[in-house]
């Protein structure tokens, strides 16, 4: 399927740990109450689906048997950059504006910094809680490009800033130390990143089965993925140490989760994320921290959008001041929540990406397709544009997407008798269901703060207007019903 080197140049962009810790000092003017510390470990492509969490033994022991792990947790949007920006920001992508890893896609650009970049968690807990920040690996894929400012650029909220320039490496990178450019090479024990810190067309277009050269190709970048999680493994071993052997282990939250999940090879397709099935948008979400008992495990639904929002919670800040769309999830680590109160659905989107001419390589697809493998496979094109709305309640546990092309293609899977989502029944479902369904992503794609927060289809205070359909979206609900009759 790919060259040795192909396979080495496409792997080194997936898997790299990005660190980030939050560390106070002090708080009051006695020094009697000490707010907690807080370490974000946010790991990249980090899959839950085809086992990414089995080398991780030192991590589920440290992080998960010592705390909560969460087993549906979710990303806002498949992608890193728009990931990573809802992470920061705790805003769905339709508000934070980020749409894909470039920086036209709105990454890391010059518009972000003077929109966003002041109002994240990070510069709210240094602004207004007292915190001292530290942040340490990738930031945004296009940090450090000349255009935003290069690595001179240090956004706001750090104390101590140790960023990448632009995206995932192990070798051959250069840091930005607090704005000051630092290049490394390629010796392994000095400057190895992590040491140092029925479907869519899109999907019926791979090749079923796979060749055997595809199959070895996967094979061998699935091995060398497990053994870069030993790293990160080792990294977050000596975390914890460091910080019990300073006596600040019982006061510190650890969080560790990934900016989205992986495939490689599933519906045979290659290796990538940025489609709206489990295997992408399912992430690993473990917690230790005061108050947080051990061995737990939590079905309750959360999103990476939750994240900022409850490590300002933590540090005891208002999170209705801002206007982040998630909510915190400390009171469920806490056990101060039942499922009955909790949410029952996120909103999961992404904005496809394609190019304007052929492949070379693969005249045949024609243009608007983007990442394609060596055997004419692609993993994106402009029209994989897509909404969901991912419900996990007593009574349900659906995925709904509708994507934005020419048909109004829609996806719906039960997620208890089709875990592995092999059966779109979308023409089988009962049809007020499907409206339900369609009213409430309308509803989210054009939500902001409070409102993102409402009750959804399965939660028994939803009340549903078929009056209050969104006059500019009549002809996406009119499409739909014709689609399914």
């Amino acid at each position: 399927m790919a060259s040795n080197r192909f396979l080495r140049s496409t792997f080194l962009r997936r898997l790299l740990i990005c660190v980030t810790l939050w560390s106070h000092l002090s708080s009051g003017a006695s020094g009697s109450y000490r707010r907690p510390n807080v370490v974000l470990i946010l790991t990249d492509d980090l899959d839950v689906a085809i086992g990414g969490l089995n080398p991780l033994s030192k991590t589920k022991k440290l992080i998960g048997d010592a705390g909560i792990s969460f087993t549906n947790a979710f990303v806002a949007s498949p992608l890193c950059c728009p990931s990573r920006a809802s992470i920061l920001t705790g805003k769905y992508p339709h508000n934070h504006h980020v749409i894909n890893n470039t920086l036209e896609g709105n990454c890391s650009s010059a518009a972000w910094q003077k929109s966003e970049e002041d109002h994240t968690f990070p510069a709210l807990l240094r602004s207004y809680a007292g915190y001292q920040t530290f942040f340490a690996g990738k930031y945004l894929n296009q940090y450090g490009h000349a255009e935003a400012g290069g690595v001179e650029h240090v956004p706001p909220g750090w104390s101590y800033w140790v960023g990448l320039e632009k995206n995932s490496k192990y070798y051959n990178y250069t840091l930005s130390v607090n704005g000051k450019a630092q290049k490394h090479g390629a010796e392994y024990s000095k400057d190895y990143l992590t040491d140092v810190l029925d479907k869519h067309w899109l999907i019926r277009q791979a090749k079923t089965p796979m060749t055997n050269s595809s199959v070895q190709f996967l094979d061998d970048a699935f091995r060398k993925r497990w053994r870069t999680l030993l790293s990160v493994d080792d990294l977050v071993e000596k975390l914890v140490k460091r910080l019990e052997v300073r006596g600040e282990l019982d006061n510190t939250y650890i969080f560790f989760t990934s900016d989205n999940g992986y495939h490689t090879g599933q519906f045979s397709l290659p290796m990538d994320k940025r489609q709206l099935y489990e295997f992408d948008i399912r992430v690993p979400l473990m917690v230790r921290g005061p108050n947080i008992k051990p061995n737990q495990t939590s079905k309750m639904l959360v999103a990476n959008v939750d994240l900022g929002p409850t490590i300002l919670d933590i540090a005891g800040y208002n999170v209705n001041k801002t206007q982040m769309d998630g909510m915190s999830f400390l009171p469920v680590m806490e056990g101060k929540v039942n499922a009955s109160s909790w949410r029952t659905d996120i909103l999961v989107e992404y904005e496809g990406e394609g190019s304007n001419v052929s492949d070379p390589a693969c005249p045949l697809l024609g243009p608007g397709v983007s990442e394609c493998f060596p055997d004419c496979v692609c993993e994106d094109s402009y029209n994989n544009t897509y909404a969901c709305v991912r419900t996990v309640a007593s009574s349900a546990n659906l995925q709904y997407c509708e994507f934005d092309d020419n048909e109004v293609f829609v996806e719906v899977y039960n997620m208890t008798a089709d875990p592995f989502q092999l059966s779109n029944i979308a023409k089988t479902i009962d049809q007020e269901i499907l409206e339900k369904m369609n009213h409430r992503l309308m509803m989210l794609q054009s939500c902001s703060g409070q409102s993102c927060r409402t009750p959804g289809v399965y939660d028994s205070r939803y009340r549903f207007d078929p009056r209050q359909m969104f006059t500019s979206h009549s002809w996406r609900l009119s499409k739909l019903r014709q689609k399914m009759k």
